[in-house]
């Protein structure tokens, strides 16, 4: 029997197209596109599992960004400060 998710997605109309316009961008970064993709899928009612299968994404990363939009909304798709020694190159 599969686990249903605790962190139910509903989203607002400016989400919504907010991810929906991300999910579309060519020139976005790979993981932003992902992420938005993944969260549409969870406002869509899929499970982890399903998403993860759609997407072809481990079920542990559909989780964990599922979490943080749970928690954060669209702020908590951004990449987190990464512990240790600053970068020496410019991005």
């Amino acid at each position: 029997m599969p686990q249903t998710s605790p962190y139910t997605i509903v989203l607002t109309e400016a989400e919504h197209a907010h991810l929906g316009a991300l999910a579309r961008q060519y020139t976005a970064p790979y993981a932003q596109v992902m992420r938005a993709k993944i969260i549409l899928c969870a406002a869509e009612g899929l499970g982890n599992d399903q998403i993860a299968a759609r997407l072809d994404l481990p079920r542990k990363s559909v989780v964990k960004w599922r979490k943080r939009f749970y928690q954060a909304r669209v702020t908590g798709l951004d990449d987190q400060p990464r512990p240790g020694r600053p970068a020496a190159f410019s991005p």
